[in-house]
């Protein structure tokens, strides 16, 4: 993967969608835990509908961009797209089986490794991150630690599950470095689309294969399927692939792990689930992490020339 051009300078309405991203992602772990439903059979719902709902308006708008990913230069951002498809469905297919395999806060605080993993790719691609940046991130992945009060067993079982959650924190870590690349070029339907379809395709081999129920839940099931697209899916991860344009992967990834307090408030507020003390101090050193990366990445970006927006002919006005 090349390395990753610079970016247009942040604004109001990137600020904005990274804060109802923050928000909306936060309700995921709520509702997959309300949701009587398999785990695989609900990431491969809220992939697939968030398809049905994206799919008649990219293609409507986009017919030209789409067709633009599969001739000269423009398949490289199409095969991007699909990676990244590929990469999140290697996420939800490795994380999610953790936290059965392991403790939900083992699973959780491993997969929360996802900034370390960014921040290496970004090594990998060219781009040497601050000393306060990594800082940050050690101090954000320790107090999602704290918070989830994760406790390591030494079983293979629980292994097998410590293992999982770390290839889902890497996937993770893919998956967002794909779409930063993706997105350079891509405007978030399209890149949106193509993601998601892949990402519901494979799932449903997987749900196949492993005999994974996809069908027969109850009511209250589906209405969390379906605030999942709406919430988690449609205004999550939709807003924050639509932010990779002017922020970077590094600080996306360490931005996901402020679901954990967005998720401890809501289960506080919905489920009554008030956090101890010790996921208390977890969230505020994960919160004091999360502004240290922010505040250390605006202050080295001011010290490169921002670049002006490269928006393609076809690709209509931004933002979409």
């Amino acid at each position: 993967m090349s390395p990753a051009p610079r970016r247009p300078p942040l604004d109001p309405v990137t600020t904005g969608a990274l804060a109802l991203a923050v928000v909306a992602v936060s309700s995921s772990a709520p509702l997959v835990a309300f949701a009587a439903a398999p785990a695989l059979a609900v990431a491969f719902w809220r992939n697939l509908l968030s398809v049905v709902v994206l799919g008649p308006f990219s293609m409507a708008r986009r017919r030209a961009e789409f067709r633009s990913l599969t001739v000269g230069a423009g398949r490289r951002e199409g095969v991007y797209c699909m990676l990244s498809g590929v990469a999140l469905a290697a996420h939800f297919a490795t994380w999610m089986p953790s936290t059965r395999l392991t403790s939900v806060a083992a699973a959780t605080a491993l997969c929360a490794t996802q900034p370390v993993w960014q921040g290496l790719i970004a090594r990998v691609q060219g781009r040497r991150l601050p000393g306060v940046v990594w800082a940050g991130i050690a101090v954000a992945v320790a107090g999602a630690g704290v918070a989830t009060g994760a406790d390591f067993a030494v079983s293979g079982r629980a292994v097998a599950g410590d293992l999982l959650a770390v290839a889902g924190g890497m996937f993770a870590a893919v998956y967002t470095a794909f779409g930063e690349r993706a997105r350079t070029t891509i405007s978030t339907t399209t890149y949106t689309t193509i993601c998601y379809g892949v990402c519901a395709l494979l799932l449903l081999l997987v749900c196949l294969v492993g005999g994974v129920p996809l069908t027969g839940f109850d009511a209250g099931s589906w209405a969390a399927v379906l605030a999942l697209v709406a919430g988690a899916q449609l205004l999550g991860h939709s807003m924050f692939n639509y932010a990779l344009r002017k922020v970077s992967a590094t600080t996306v990834s360490v931005l996901v792990l402020l679901e954990a307090p967005g998720a401890a408030l809501l289960g506080w507020a919905w489920l009554g689930q008030l956090p101890g003390v010790t996921a208390l101090l977890g969230l505020a050193l994960l919160l004091a992490g999360v502004a240290v990366v922010v505040l250390g990445g605006a202050r080295a970006a001011r010290r490169i020339p921002p670049v002006p927006t490269v928006v393609p002919a076809d690709a209509g006005p931004l933002p979409d």
